[in-house]
């Protein structure tokens, strides 16, 4: 009777290493890769009025993409990032994120190159942009800014106040926390250059429950929009009225609203924008 021969350590090694290759293999068709970190641009530089929430604000947007691990943050106070071209020490530009988020004010100091990598970066790239409060009295000369975001700031009437809010569609993602109406402590902008047919109205003032005769009262239709939805060109664009109270950094529903935004605007979720008129009361 024949004996077989005895494998070498050789054999049994390379047998061991196909047996591991194939096992890693099977492992890594079985297990989804997980889909790679967002990365968003926060802008927190103003000309003009200073909002002391802008620091607190960052801050928290940093740690909702953190804890969640659903995006970095970079912060930044200053513009220069805010272009296309190639910069020097290998800094950041906006080829560098998936979305940008501008609680700022004023006239930004940008050139006709940054402004149309801007524009460009949201309408023809498909990437997100991110308004809060101040957002609309940034670059008020600028109509193309004014396109992008849906509006301009004009004077807010009831300065800071505990603001009637009615959420018009529940469905939007980081609305449904609210419930159908609250009340909130904030200062809500009235607008100009907006019209509820370019953009998807996520919140607004209940009109029956504001001073309408207030002198800086501008709009006769009632339309007080407090957050809102939209797209521009290929690109997602949100804006909210609300932050300029530090506090409401603090609040979990805003936080949550907050977090849904970005994920909105990077395209992690969908979400209809279609413009409707103004419920009727």
């Amino acid at each position: 009777m024949k004996r077989r021969p005895l494998l070498t350590a050789t054999a049994v090694l390379v047998a061991a290493l196909a047996l591991g290759s194939l096992c890693n293999s099977q492992q890594n068709a079985s297990t989804p890769t997980a889909p790679p970190v967002k990365r968003l641009l926060f802008l927190g530089e103003e000309k003009g009025y200073r909002h002391e929430a802008v620091s607190h604000a960052a801050a928290t947007i940093e740690r909702l993409g953190r804890g969640s691990g659903l995006w970095t943050t970079t912060i930044r106070t200053d513009t220069e990032v805010l272009t296309k071209k190639k910069l020097e020490y290998n800094a950041k530009t906006l080829n560098d994120f998936d979305a940008v988020m501008f609680y700022t004010g004023g006239d930004l100091e940008m050139n006709e190159e940054q402004k149309a990598s801007l524009l460009s970066f949201v309408h023809d790239d498909g990437k997100g942009f991110i308004g809060v409060h101040s957002a609309t009295i940034t670059f008020t000369s600028w109509p193309e800014y004014g396109e992008m975001i849906g509006g301009y700031f004009d004077e807010h009437p009831w300065v800071t106040f505990d603001a009637p809010i009615i959420v018009e569609d529940p469905s939007f993602p980081g609305m449904a926390q609210w419930g159908k109406s609250f009340v909130l402590k904030d200062e809500i902008y009235q607008m100009k250059d907006y019209s509820r047919d370019k953009v998807r109205v996520l919140m607004r003032l209940d009109a029956n429950k504001l001073d309408l005769k207030n002198p800086r009262v501008h709009r006769s239709d009632r339309d007080f929009a407090v957050t809102w939805a939209k797209m521009y060109g290929k690109g997602r664009v949100y804006y909210t009225t609300l932050g300029h109270v530090e506090q409401n950094w603090d609040d979990p529903r805003f936080q949550t609203m907050m977090l849904e935004a970005v994920k909105w605007s990077m395209g992690m979720v969908n979400s209809d924008v279609t413009s409707r008129p103004l419920p009727k009361d």
